[in-house]
């Protein structure tokens, strides 16, 4: 499968990993990730989220975590192969069984979702049958620093029983994008920030494309330091 590229680094990709998307690119301009000093990404796939987070945080380490042995090292490889790869480590295993003495400032996932899928590559990557909402959150709180953040994109759908699911693991919701595939039309993914201090609730609209195939003037600008934007 052909490589994804950035201006900063490119990402390695494999036809059994899920590729390079809109919601993982998303998440890693989005999320909040100033103030981190130890990041936490849960299922790297490609590495795509954390390596957006190391070119905006500079001075961050990360550690990825994927049950998908092709995926990690898929994610070894685009780590070395970045500018950022002496902040950047990746290990084989099954979060639910993860353990660290360290906290982490900001744990950050694209988490699986569907319960059924044609696709066999999707299979992990893509449902709930490895990793649930439950006990990505669970686990979650359990490692998340006193001022920490955990940072998710998931479907619109998904987002009230996530909500719920995180508040009854100590997490509040303190930040919420909605995003929208077109302006116009309905919100399709959210962003979701939880912290375990409540706060006021910073709610915000992200609209992907002005018309069809034409990215919005939000989208480019978000997106400027990591795409080479072409002639549409």
């Amino acid at each position: 499968m052909k490589s994804f590229t950035f201006k900063q680094f490119e990402i390695r990709q494999s036809k059994n990993v899920f590729r390079v998307g809109t919601d993982g690119v998303l998440l890693g301009a989005l999320a909040t990730v100033s103030h981190a000093s130890c990041v936490l990404e849960v299922g790297t796939g490609t590495g795509l989220i954390s390596l957006m987070l190391a070119q905006r945080n500079p001075h961050a380490k990360f550690l990825g975590i994927d049950i998908n042995e092709e995926a990690v090292e898929l994610t070894r490889i685009n780590f070395e192969n970045s500018p950022f790869g002496s902040r950047l480590n990746n290990i084989h295993q099954d979060f639910k069984n993860f353990e660290d003495e360290e906290k982490f400032d900001l744990i950050i996932s694209n988490p699986p979702y569907f319960e059924t899928s044609d696709s066999e590559k999707d299979k992990i990557a893509r449902q709930t049958v490895e990793l649930n909402f439950q006990q990505l959150i669970s686990k979650s709180s359990a490692l998340l620093s006193v001022h920490g953040i955990f940072s998710v994109i998931i479907p619109v759908e998904a987002g009230e029983i996530f909500i719920a699911l995180a508040k009854e693991n100590r997490l509040f919701l303190n930040r919420k994008i909605n995003i929208k595939g077109i302006e116009g039309s309905k919100t399709k993914r959210l962003i979701l920030e939880f912290s375990l201090t409540e706060r006021n609730l910073e709610e915000l609209e992200f609209i992907i494309e002005k018309s069809p195939r034409q990215y919005s003037d939000q989208y480019l600008e978000l997106t400027k330091e990591f795409h080479v934007f072409r002639e549409r």
